[in-house]
């Protein structure tokens, strides 16, 4: 049975990797705190894919609870759950939950991805001096990226959590200091892990890659859509 896909991001281009593969979805964007319990990059997406789906599951139980959409059985499983956010939300309108559908219908995807190279995690930058820092590290040399992707839905009344997280390993060109400070300069580093985009200008950079390109992109696109057709959601 197709449920609803929620994705817990306000990644555009993860939006644009959903669309490309002819998914529907809607956004529901929560702004949680994120907590991190380990230094190993694989672990550290799986954990905040894991936090951000969760804070979107919360919310969507609470508008629909609301709106008189979710059962008494329902109340009682999330009853325990995580602690609930009042960040707002893209695309979703709680209205139309009301005698529609329930939390049983919607099936949630969180996701979380990071550089890391010689073991350091590289997020987005603070500034343009730290995205110049990153990416003198990580020219003329291979590093890895790392996505971690937490889907969410129910299953005879009992919520369900798939984790799992796909690396692929980046290799750059050397790049002048002069080369870095003009990519930096066109802003596009700034709001990208690592400090760049490889579907970007960043591109003439980038001497080839070992995995799957869309997981550098945001999301293994690929593998989720395996994932949600083994779950009979898509």
């Amino acid at each position: 049975m197709n449920k609803k896909i929620i994705l817990a991001s306000a990644s555009p281009r993860r939006r644009e990797l959903l669309s490309q593969i002819g998914l529907d979805f809607e956004v529901v964007v929560s702004e949680t705190e994120e907590k991190i319990t380990s230094t190993e990059p694989a672990k550290v997406v799986e954990e905040l894919s894991a936090q951000k789906a969760e804070a979107v599951w919360e919310k969507l139980f609470s508008m629909m609870a609301s709106q008189g959409s979710v059962t008494d059985a329902e109340r009682l499983e999330e009853g325990s759950g995580v602690s609930r956010t009042d960040e707002g939300s893209e695309g979703f309108d709680p209205e139309q939950t009301s005698g529609e559908t329930t939390i049983t219908d919607n099936v949630v995807l969180g996701a979380d991805t990071v550089v890391a190279c010689d073991g350091k995690i590289l997020g987005k930058p603070a500034d343009m001096e730290g995205a110049v820092a990153m990416l003198t590290m990580l020219q003329g040399r291979g590093h890895e990226v790392y996505t971690g992707v937490t889907i969410l839905y129910e299953e005879n009344g009992e919520r369900k959590t798939l984790t799992f997280h796909e690396k692929t390993t980046v290799h750059f060109y050397p790049m002048t200091d002069a080369q870095i400070r003009e990519y930096v300069a066109t802003g596009d580093p700034m709001d990208k892990a690592g400090a760049y985009g490889i579907q970007g200008l960043c591109a003439r950079y980038i001497s080839g890659i070992v995995g799957d390109y869309n997981n550098v992109v945001g999301l293994p696109v690929g593998r989720v859509y395996q994932e949600l057709h083994g779950l009979q959601t898509v």
